[in-house]
């Protein structure tokens, strides 16, 4: 039985299926992204084997594990014939121990050509950690107050072949009372953390990314430390966009919403913006006035971003980038122009 590091792994995913052998709840915990789940045992199961472990005697659990994954036998073969089909796979489980090895020992017996990710799932995380803290990342940071549109100039650059993060779309959630609307149920922090490893390993060495200027936690995830150390240190684009422009924008955006949901939303902002506001923000919503709404919610967002940007980052190099009147198109072009004059 070969086994391979979590570098090693991470280069042959997409050429060699990776299944984890850990159990469905681990697995949803956190999973290295592309992997597939073989679970030796159930969540159930484990419990029983771990406690019999732990309380009564190692040859017990061996005995009871035996009895549970003894009658999957073929089970096991035929599905992994299923998820890797050409015959290959990596194996891992926790910590590249007992559940790993004994799948590995049955795949290779009955044919396969099998590889075992050294150190497990728990050495992958260690290695990730590692290489947000070490990686330099040449971020370009583009802020902006609520409403001035930069998940759309984000876009507008990706069309333009420039590298980008979008971390409100890796972590499904726009970072605000409101950003859960329209989008699926976040990811695990794990889970985060993982698929932003994977995309940042995707990415060119060398070339500028651009990212947008997030708070650390973005709705129930947290961007990873040492990729957030980078962040709050890198050179910053402010876009500037006059307020009615920016009501505008979140009209746009949100008054497509159910009015149940955007006053919701409200609800939860009214430690922050005062019973007073949110009356008066859920009344607006309710006849239909939603510029009216969005000019509350922004009494709130201004102040919350100023003292974020102020007081908790030290960026490089700051410029100011007025928007107003251009489009999202015409936004990334002169972004692009700015950044290659100052060898960004």
């Amino acid at each position: 039985m070969d086994y391979l590091d979590p570098g090693e792994v991470l280069q042959r995913v997409g050429e060699w299926p990776l299944l984890d052998v850990r159990t469905p709840s681990e697995y949803r915990q956190g999973h290295i992204p592309g992997a597939l789940n073989l679970p030796l045992f159930s969540d159930e199961e484990r419990v029983e084997v771990g406690t019999l472990y732990k309380q009564v005697s190692p040859e017990k659990a061996f005995l009871r594990g035996l009895d549970f994954a003894g009658a999957r036998m073929r089970w096991y073969v035929e599905e992994a014939r299923r998820m890797a089909p050409e015959g290959k796979a990596i194996l891992h489980c926790w910590r590249g121990g007992d559940r790993s090895g004994s799948l590995a020992w049955l795949l290779a017996f009955s044919g396969f050509e099998v590889l075992v990710l050294r150190g497990g799932y728990k050495a992958y995380r260690n290695l990730i950690f590692s290489q947000f803290a070490e990686r330099s990342l040449p971020l370009l940071v583009l802020g902006g107050p609520t409403g001035s549109g930069k998940t759309m100039i984000l876009k507008a650059l990706r069309a333009l072949g420039e590298q980008v993060i979008d971390l409100e779309q890796l972590a499904r959630h726009k970072g605000s009372a409101f950003g859960a609307l329209g989008e699926l149920s976040q990811p695990t922090v794990e889970q985060f953390e993982n698929d932003l490893h994977a995309y940042v390993g995707n990415l060119d060495d060398g070339r500028r990314i651009w990212v947008e200027n997030e708070s650390r936690a973005i709705g129930r995830v947290f961007q990873p430390e040492g990729f957030w150390k980078q962040l709050i240190h890198a050179p910053l684009i402010e876009l500037e966009r006059n307020f009615q422009d920016r009501v505008r924008y979140l009209v746009e955006e949100y008054a497509c919403f159910p009015k149940e949901d955007l006053m919701e939303a409200f609800g939860r902002l009214r430690k922050r913006l005062g019973g007073q506001n949110v009356t008066a923000a859920i009344e607006a919503i309710e006849i239909g006035d939603f510029a009216g709404a969005a000019e509350i919610a922004l009494q709130y967002y201004d102040k919350s971003y100023r003292y974020a940007t102020e007081n908790k980052a030290d960026f490089q190099q700051v410029w100011k980038f007025p928007t107003s009147g251009l489009l999202e198109e015409e936004i990334a072009q002169r972004l692009v122009e700015l950044a290659d004059a100052n060898g960004i």
